[in-house]
């Protein structure tokens, strides 16, 4: 059976990832799944890189291909920020999600609305080998002052879809994977799951 790892700890993005390749013939695993207890430190400088050293830690570590991703909230009003360091931004010690929209709201509150924002994915590919193959996905949207929904994590809440006309948090997981930033880096990236998995698993021994 052709496998693969997902290359991360947080369940709710290995939900999603599931998720959306729920149709491909390949066993999916968690870190959990395989009793890997890995913390990879995410300081690139860009999403690619941070996506490109979570998939390689994961598939030389298992032997598998791995998927790693990486990803960012860019609001206009601040800059860009929190961007790369979405997870970090807000200063709180072992800061939770509620934390971190809290404080992304208060940095917000003398600003004028809409807070345009976007999120953005980067997803990686990798091969035990080394071989990395990348893929990106976008979703625009705004920010809003009032948490709606409980679907979804992080900035999921006051993530606002024009085009969805909800939060991202208001979306079933069906309806998320048709929008999100993330689904559509996945989507962007089957075709490169497929050809890595037809190389990587007719290899001989």
């Amino acid at each position: 059976m052709r496998s693969m790892v997902i290359a991360t700890n947080n369940k709710g993005k290995q939900d999603e990832i599931k998720a959306l390749l729920d149709g491909l013939d390949l066993a999916l695993h968690t870190p959990a799944d395989l009793d890997m207890v890995i913390e990879v430190v995410e300081d690139g400088q860009t999403y690619a890189e941070n996506a490109a050293r979570k998939a390689l830690v994961f598939a030389q570590a298992s032997g598998m291909i791995a998927l790693g991703d990486d990803s960012g909230l860019e609001v206009d009003a601040l800059g860009g920020q929190p961007g790369l360091h979405s997870h970090r931004f807000c200063p709180i010690p072992n800061a939770t999600d509620a934390d971190r929209r809290e404080y992304l709201l208060g940095q917000l509150e003398d600003k004028p609305r809409p807070w345009t924002a976007r999120f953005l994915a980067t997803v990686a590919i990798a091969l035990p080998s080394g071989e990395v193959e990348l893929a990106a996905g976008q979703c625009d949207g705004e920010i809003v002052p009032v948490e709606r929904g409980t679907n979804g994590f992080g900035y999921d809440p006051i993530f606002f879809i024009s085009e969805a006309g909800h939060t991202m948090a208001e979306l079933e997981m069906n309806e998320k994977n048709r929008f999100s930033h993330r689904a559509r880096a996945i989507q962007n990236a089957i075709p490169i799951i497929k050809e890595a998995c037809d190389r990587y698993y007719s290899l001989p021994g």
